[in-house]
């Protein structure tokens, strides 16, 4: 398995929308300062939730961690019209302080449970995509190794086929545990 159309092309733009933050036009990091204008325009911003998700959900960037990643591996299966509701998923995620503060306000509207059901697939495929790249340089690969190793030659991954293993793997236990048999 792999993940969804959905979340493939949101996970782009987010990785875009991130990296778009990090620094202005001298190159000096502005991340944190980016991401705390975005924190304090929160509510404004809300307005661009249901066609430009990856645009609000940096607010939450470094705010959440993770609890179930078989279960938010799952959701990055899923199309938005088969997601499961926030109460069935919030217990894969806790939030710092500052951005469990921003979860009641996305929730108070329309598309919010969406939302934040995106958001915390993002942050975890983002989380997930940047520990590989780390792991990939502490290894002794120069960073633009490690990048490009990452694709070949048609701008595919050349690991898709292990992480669809292990997708797969994931994703069999996952429904081992809710009572299905196991493919085989």
């Amino acid at each position: 398995m792999s993940i969804s159309a959905y979340f493939e092309d949101l996970n782009k733009a987010y990785r875009a929308e991130i990296e778009d933050l990090e620094s202005d036009s001298e190159g000096k990091n502005v991340l944190a300062t980016r991401l705390g204008e975005k924190r304090a325009q929160f509510g404004l911003l809300m307005s661009m939730i249901e066609f430009a998700p990856e645009m609000v959900a940096p607010a939450f960037h470094g705010g959440v961690r993770f609890s179930d990643a078989q279960a938010l591996t799952m959701l990055s299966f899923v199309e938005p019209e088969e997601f499961p509701s926030w109460d069935e998923l919030r217990h894969a995620v806790q939030f710092e302080a500052w951005a469990a503060k921003l979860v009641p306000i996305a929730l108070a509207e329309a598309g919010g449970e969406r939302f934040l059901l995106t958001m915390i697939c993002l942050e975890f495929l983002h989380a997930k995509d940047s520990n590989r790249f780390m792991a990939a340089r502490d290894s002794g690969a120069d960073a633009d190794e490690a990048a490009s190793a990452e694709e070949d030659g048609d701008g595919n991954r050349a690991d898709a086929d292990e992480d669809d293993v292990d997708l797969e793997e994931a994703g069999s236990d996952f429904l081992a545990e809710q009572g299905f048999d196991r493919r085989g």
